[in-house]
């Protein structure tokens, strides 16, 4: 009795097709150049597994280390201040997103007293007290970066840091590969010219 022979498995096919593709096998046509690629993609996968999350790692750290400072900084030449409102200008009728702006005036922390113009909600009325923000000499500033700010930085740092190094792995992997199939080019052209003549008939 004739037995038929067996169909591979179909992720013994898969697996079978995923080594063709990427030349992991002993496979005498393989040219040099096709070797060499395979060993570079190897390298820039690994690169990007390994690379990434320390870039995303570094960046995070450094832009958090800025934004701690500048943090820090802040609290230290800012601080909160009573002032009381001179005058109001109403936010544009009929629209609700828009703060009122109100001349008010107080007390800087070195005694001065100053006038600035500043954000108020829109039921402020002449008179009201308003806590804002000063710095040390008595400007209107804003409040220091809160906790949540310096997170947020932190994670914009780590982001980039990924598309970074995503973007140097790109652009570094294109030029290896670009070269490769510059001379993998050059070496079927050799080829052509060494076998063509054989398969040419000439009149």
């Amino acid at each position: 009795m004739t037995m038929s022979a067996r169909k591979p498995k179909p992720h013994a096919a898969r697996l079978g097709r995923f080594v063709r593709r990427w030349r992991f096998d002993r496979n005498p046509l393989r040219r040099a150049m096709d070797r060499v690629e395979t060993a570079v993609l190897a390298l820039l996968v690994a690169a990007f597994l390994i690379g990434v999350p320390f870039a995303a790692l570094a960046t995070g750290a450094w832009v958090h280390g800025m934004a701690r400072q500048a943090q820090l900084a802040q609290e230290a030449s800012r601080r909160q201040v009573t002032a009381v409102v001179l005058a109001v200008t109403p936010a544009p009728a009929g629209d609700q997103q828009f703060l009122s702006q109100a001349q008010a005036r107080w007390a800087a922390p070195n005694g001065q007293v100053v006038t600035h113009e500043v954000p108020a909600p829109q039921d402020t009325v002449v008179g009201a007290k308003l806590t804002v923000w000063s710095d040390l000499t008595g400007d209107f500033t804003t409040a220091p970066l809160l906790d949540s700010q310096v997170a947020a930085q932190t994670m914009t740092g780590q982001a980039l840091g990924v598309v970074a190094s995503v973007g140097v792995l790109t652009v570094a992997g294109g030029m290896v590969l670009w070269t490769l199939n510059k001379r993998r080019m050059a070496a079927w052209d050799a080829d052509w010219r060494a076998t063509g003549p054989r398969w040419t008939t000439r009149a």
